[in-house]
């Protein structure tokens, strides 16, 4: 199914999941055999919706290609990505719509658990038939809560067309294959899935010690990961280092450095890194000329307002909500 929503060209192509949130807010998080009461709320989510969203409400025309379910959830998806001007390409098959169940506590974390339900079904031949709107965009993010085919067609006719592509390698469990990361010119994995990816070469580091790393160490380990290109891996509140191949700097005057966590009163971190990811996606698309870092902290920023509220894909900001938040 398709949907033009606008006669220009998208400059950000957001390639993945759309959920069906069910949250529940509780003063802990459960452990096995517990029953908590709590507070119930749903929404719209998935990676690649809450990408999308902020994408868009970071200023970026942005199309969204996913799959649906011909049901409420996929519905609503629809009605939404209609009223935030998101030009959505779906799949529909005979699966429901993906969804999830997400616990937050008192401190804003959370613990989630995902239906794939249609995001499974993501085809690289549906990719394929998009390949003119992603030779049409200037950046296209992906991540593997929908099959790695689709990630790693999308992120071909990405490289075909010379465009700038992004992939979050999340969740953690995701197949991130060496073709994927061959297709990838900026890698934005968080402490998990580095240290998840760190493993395949031979580096075993637990993802609470991988901030601590002396700098010149976790960069080498992200050229061995990335041979080409730039990763930046986000670490909470401990900021986001950031390691550039030689050459391949992006306006940027080091090959690595780390950039600070912003200030933020958090009240549930869920959407955090699809909030930085999709705002990368968004300056990278609307401020090619700037440097790399410039793109970082806007992201970053981006990133901690969206932790000052509830939700995944609604609690993204819109752009004069940042600058109020984050003057200068």
């Amino acid at each position: 199914m398709k949907r033009s929503k606008s006669s220009s060209p998208a400059q950000v192509v957001v390639v993945g999941s759309f959920n069906v949130d069910h949250v529940w807010r509780c003063d802990a998080l459960p452990a096995a055999g517990a029953t908590l009461g709590g507070e119930y709320a749903s929404g719209p989510g998935g990676k690649g919706f809450n990408q999308a969203i902020a994408a868009a409400r970071s200023g970026a025309r942005t199309a969204f290609v996913c799959a649906l379910g011909n049901d409420l959830g996929g519905h609503h998806a629809r009605a939404l990505a209609t009223a935030e001007a998101i030009d959505l390409r779906d799949e529909v098959g005979i699966a429901p719509t993906g969804s999830a169940g997400i616990f937050v506590d008192a401190q804003g974390r959370n613990s989630i658990v995902v239906g794939a339900g249609a995001n499974a079904e993501l085809s690289a031949e549906f990719l394929d038939s998009q390949g003119e709107l992603i030779a049409a965009a200037s950046v296209v993010l992906a991540q593997l809560e929908t099959p790695a085919e689709a990630a790693v067609a999308a992120l071909r006719h990405a490289r075909a067309a010379g465009r700038l592509s992004v992939l979050n390698p999340a969740p953690a469990n995701a197949q991130t294959t060496p073709e994927l990361l061959s297709l990838t010119d900026v890698l934005t994995p968080n402490e998990t899935e580095a240290a998840a990816l760190f493993r395949r070469i031979g580096e075993r580091v637990e993802p609470d010690a991988i901030a601590q790393l002396e700098s010149p160490k976790l960069h080498a380990f992200c050229r061995e990961l990335l041979h080409g290109g730039t990763v930046v891996v986000t670490l909470g509140v401990s900021g986001c280092f950031v390691s550039h191949a030689e050459g391949q700097q992006r306006g940027d005057e080091t090959l690595w450095y780390r950039v600070p966590a912003e200030s933020a009163n958090a009240v549930d971190t869920t959407g955090a890194g699809d909030a930085f990811n999709g705002a990368l996606a968004a300056s990278l698309a609307l401020r090619p000329e700037a440097p790399f870092s410039a793109h970082v902290r806007y992201a970053s920023r981006y990133a901690a307002l969206s932790t000052e509220r509830h939700g995944a894909a609604l609690s993204m900001p819109r752009r004069d909500e940042l600058d109020a938040r984050f003057p200068g």
